[in-house]
């Protein structure tokens, strides 16, 4: 783990990071290097302090180790998510797939895995930043429809029939590109490029999990299938 912070001379605030994590030397080491970066920081030692902290310092991001006594990262992420759309980054010391799966699964917006450097955690702070500021400059976007869906971007809002789909902030993105690129196959790394930003071109299973989400949430028995699978190619919302 690196232990040198470097200095910026912006003396501007980027953003509120709300950093949860039971090890204490961890929570002080992210901390500092992002007070050095200009951003402002709370800390939280477990999932409850972390559930109370965003309700009343309503954080811009989360960052979420998920290996906490009495209330794990996934438990607190999925409570989070009840009532919070504020994007979080979960810290998993394993890494495997099935683990970042889990963690999306609960409403992460992204993963990173233990040990990690400094400069990448700030890339993926200013990825999640950049994409919860889009959503909110998109929200004046015209309304898009596709069979019986509706996907509103001022409402933040996708009905199927009249009915409200229950969405994530990164479903609602991933959903919105291919809907506006209905009928054309969009490679993986297209999506990756759009929802997440630049440097997440090799996480290709993002996508496919978030399409498989997508399927699961809004297609029922009976329905011709709203996502083609072209394989070697990408997905493609329909003709």
């Amino acid at each position: 783990m690196p232990t040198e912070i470097e200095q910026t001379s912006s003396g501007e605030r980027l953003a509120k990071v709300l950093v949860v994590d039971d090890e204490a030397p961890m929570r002080a080491f992210v901390a500092k290097n992002l007070k050095a970066r200009d951003y402002e920081v709370c800390q939280a030692a477990n999932g409850m302090e972390a559930l109370a902290m965003v309700r009343h310092e309503h954080p811009d991001v989360v960052v979420l180790d998920i290996m906490m006594p009495h209330m794990d990262g996934y438990e607190a992420c999925r409570r989070l998510r009840e009532f919070s759309d504020v994007p979080v980054i979960v810290l998993t010391a394993m890494g495997t797939e099935r683990d970042i799966v889990t963690a999306l699964d609960c409403g992460a917006d992204d993963c990173l895995t233990k040990p990690f450097g400094v400069e990448e955690l700030l890339a993926r702070l200013r990825s999640v930043l950049r994409r919860s500021t889009r959503d909110r400059q998109q929200a004046s976007s015209e309304t898009l429809s596709h069979r019986d869906l509706v996907l509103d971007p001022g409402a933040l809002r996708v009905q199927k029939a009249g009915r409200d789909l229950d969405l994530t902030r990164t479903e609602f993105s991933v959903l919105r590109y291919y809907m506006i690129n209905e009928g054309r196959t969009v490679p993986h790394r297209s999506v990756l490029t759009e929802v997440w930003g630049e440097g997440y071109e090799s996480e290709t299973h993002y996508v496919r999990l978030y399409v498989s989400r997508l399927r699961n949430k809004i297609e029922e028995p009976g329905d011709e299938p709203y996502f083609a699978t072209e394989h070697g190619l990408g997905y493609r919302l329909g003709d």
